[in-house]
């Protein structure tokens, strides 16, 4: 018999003399009770999906007789081009299976030849579908569910094609920007280990000499400009600065200040592994679905957009958490379901009793604007209680903040309730907006513009959104608005990602979730391609 592999190691070719002497053997492998059904159910006895699935066809083989080569073709071959996608291919061991395949000799090692594969299979399907870590394993403040496929659905959609290639290439997230993203990780692993570097702290239009050749030739490598000669900041360097802050959501002022420059002289290997670690991110989020019309946060890049249709309608700048344990922003999904107008502002109980507790223990009457509220939501007056009486696990009261001009979460907030208490909020410290990095709450996202991302939500169910928000606004009573369609809100956390005009726009990993990730990957048997330094 003749069999094709593809050219995925030399092993793979001496594979096919001892998967031809099995092919013999195998004209009985259906059988009830054969040495082959016998080992395979022994071998896959663990992995009830597997088993299930077995049990149901009979123990029909998948991947070891003449019928199964093109479907056998496929795997091999996703398993050799699995570290493109910033998988770790030692993890399905494609040597392994060669190996076990040219030491086989008899039908009971081909059913366990037959189990090593659909093991590998389900292994590789399933990293490669919903991702190869564990969230919550990787760090504190990735609280993302996901979504894993069943071993026997997997196994059911393979041998449900005849078109088995296909199909291993559609497991992969269908979002456009995961493709972008594998093309970029390609990109960067194609390149030479030559970056043009720029010394200066700050590069400005009208300047000449060495720190501006450093800058144009940084800006050719990245493709914002053409070749030149050029050792002038003339307005083709300034378009072509322009448009790279644009992508690394800079203030695009044309000038090559520290932040510019510190993101132009990012090295080659820091950006592919965040686009490494942007991959398993995108794989985490691949079952759940975004929503038609959605809420996308990118904590990195301190942008809030709605997203309809897969085009953003709106977007406003936010602040998130400060970069400190328990107060970083989480990633998660939800459902937004209504907002509150002139919302008061129940104190966290961490925040009352680490903050606050101590200041009254200190002043009863610090904090004024704070009201203290019994376990029964009344008003309890200060005077009435002893604050040194109470340490902080046995204070049993909570600190309240009335709607009010001054109120810390302004006059809106954005509700999908959830067990970490997040939401979206407006805020009177709108100095804050103006600053490049914005990392200043205690998790919860702060909007640049909230009474306009209100109207952009009610306008889905009110011919006029404003007027409505503003007859809550203006009883200034607390209130609350439904949304009559939930809208999906996705908090995420991407340094790298693509812009709408194609581009990969890079950001700082401001809580050093990207390194993390990036060493539970390496541990995990992720192997880089090119430049590493």
């Amino acid at each position: 018999m003749n069999f094709c592999f593809p050219a995925v190691g030399r092993g793979l070719l001496r594979m096919t003399s001892a998967l031809s002497v099995l092919m013999v053997l195998g004209a009985a492998a259906n059988a009830q009770s054969t040495p082959f059904t016998r080992s395979l159910a022994e071998a896959v006895a663990q992995d009830q999906g597997i088993a299930e699935f077995y049990r149901e066809h009979g123990y029909e083989t998948v991947w070891t007789t003449a019928k199964d080569t093109t479907r056998r073709q496929a795997l091999l071959t996703a398993l050799a081009q699995a570290s493109a996608q910033g998988l770790p291919a030692r993890r399905y061991d494609a040597a392994a299976l060669i190996s076990a395949a040219q030491r086989s000799v008899t039908e009971g090692d081909r059913g366990r030849l037959e189990a090593a594969f659909s093991k590998a299979f389900v292994q590789y399907a399933t990293d490669l579908n919903s991702g190869a870590l564990t969230p919550r394993k990787v760090a504190g403040g990735i609280l993302r569910e996901i979504i894993r496929p069943k071993s026997q659905d997997l196994l059911r959609g393979l041998t449900s094609t005849d078109r088995p290639f296909s199909y291993l290439r559609g497991l992969a997230p269908k979002a456009p920007q995961y493709a972008r993203l594998v093309k970029e990780k390609l990109r960067i692993e194609a390149e030479t280990n030559t970056e043009a570097k720029i010394a200066a702290t700050k590069v400005e239009p009208g300047d000449t000499g060495t720190a501006v050749v450093a800058l144009r030739d940084r800006l050719i490598q990245l493709g914002y400009i053409d070749r030149s000669a050029s050792a002038e900041y003339d307005s083709q360097i300034r378009s072509a600065v322009q448009r790279f802050q644009l992508d690394q959501r800079i203030v695009p002022d044309g000038i090559a200040g520290a932040s510019t420059i510190t993101a132009l002289n990012e090295t080659s290997a820091a950006r592919l592994q965040s686009v490494t670690v942007a991959l398993e991110r995108m794989r985490w989020m691949a079952n759940t679905p975004l929503g038609a019309r959605h809420i996308w946060v990118n904590q990195p890049t301190f942008v809030a957009d709605i997203v309809d249709n897969g085009r953003v309608t709106f977007e406003t700048r936010v602040v998130i958490g400060k970069n400190v344990p328990d107060q970083e922003s989480p990633e998660f999904s939800d459902q937004m379901e209504y907002m509150v107008v002139n919302p008061s502002w129940g104190v966290p109980r961490s925040i009352t009793v680490k903050e606050y507790l101590p200041l009254l223990q200190r002043n009863p009457n610090a904090v004024g604007h704070l009201q203290v509220v019994d376990g029964r939501g009344r008003v309890v007056s200060r005077g009435a209680v002893n604050f040194a009486a109470y340490t902080a696990s046995s204070f049993p009261f909570a600190l309240r903040q009335p709607p009010s001009d001054g109120n810390a979460l302004g006059k809106v907030k954005f509700m999908f309730p959830n067990p970490y208490n997040i939401y979206l909020h407006d805020t009177p410290a709108k100095a804050l907006f103006q600053n490049e990095v914005r990392a200043y709450s205690h998790g919860c996202i702060r909007l640049g513009d909230p009474f306009d991302f209100a109207y952009a939500l009610l306008a889905k169910q009110t011919s006029d959104p404003q007027a409505e928000f503003k007859q809550h606004l203006d009883s200034d009573r607390e209130s609350s608005i439904s949304l009559q369609d939930p809208v999906p809100v996705h908090l995420v956390y991407y340094t790298a990602w693509p812009t709408q005009k194609g581009a990969i726009g890079y950001r700082p990993d401001i809580y050093g979730r990207d390194a993390a990730l990036f060493r539970a990957l390496t541990d995990a048997g992720v192997v880089l391609g090119g430049v590493q330094g």
